[in-house]
């Protein structure tokens, strides 16, 4: 249920006795995520711009979630630009959480979708196609300067199928489960496609579902259950 605050915003609060909710941050701007470079397990940082969103996604959680969450209930993907999110929007010495480590993209990992597509030789869909339908010869490492001037190694190989990832993100929600039907609110933070894949696996529907699901840089979302079933009570906030 949720309950307007004299500010005007709109807090989510649990039914007595209910399983908790479980939110979902995306962390802040990159470098990449403004370029269209997919970013998928490079350790970029965030921006000066994604560490003020960071900040500002904080200040609304505590709006929409009042009594917090509780220490060992915060998770962030082991990912250097999520865990800078965490930290800025307030839960330092927050858990790591694997399985929401980003969609890796193997041989897209640092390219744009034109560029891989012109690499390719056909229109290249990540949701249709998946990283292991790129051409082989696109696998490698090298290394990207950022626009700060901070060098980071990229690697290129074969990446994960959907199928593979959505199943690393249902393992990520079993982890979480017994927090969540004891009743306490979960909070996991990390990245856009990785968090619409775990959405469609706690929806129990099929991963591709997840294409249709927006999430902006330093939003989150809200999933919970209703009548028994799982639900989104909120996204994109």
């Amino acid at each position: 249920m949720s309950e307007q605050n004299v500010n005007g915003t709109v807090a989510v609060e649990s039914s007595r006795g209910g399983s908790g909710f479980l939110v979902l941050l995306r962390h802040g701007q990159t470098v990449w995520s403004e370029s269209g470079q997919h970013t998928g397990r490079t350790d970029i940082p965030l921006t000066e711009v994604g560490r003020q969103q960071a900040v500002d996604a904080g200040e609304r959680l505590r709006e929409a979630f009042p009594d917090g969450f509780a220490p060992d209930c915060v998770f962030s993907s082991p990912l250097k630009r999520a865990r800078q999110t965490a930290e800025l929007a307030g839960f330092e010495g927050c858990g790591v959480l694997d399985g929401i480590a980003e969609w890796d993209y193997g041989r897209a990992e640092g390219r744009t979708r034109q560029q891989v597509s012109e690499a390719s030789g056909f229109t290249w869909d990540i949701w249709r196609d998946g990283p292991r339908s790129l051409n082989p010869d696109l696998e490698g490492d090298w290394v990207e300067t950022l626009p700060s001037g901070e060098r980071v190694p990229v690697h290129n190989g074969e990446g994960e199928t959907l199928d593979e990832a959505a199943a690393r993100a249902k393992g990520a929600i079993d982890e979480v489960l017994p927090r969540l039907e004891s009743g306490h609110n979960v909070l996991l933070v990390a990245h856009a496609h990785i968090l619409r894949i775990l959405t469609s696996q706690w929806l129990g529907v099929d991963p591709h579902f997840a294409r249709l699901l927006r999430l902006d840089t330093a939003h989150y979302s809200v999933l919970s259950v209703y009548k028994g079933d799982h639900v989104i009570e909120r996204w994109n906030a």
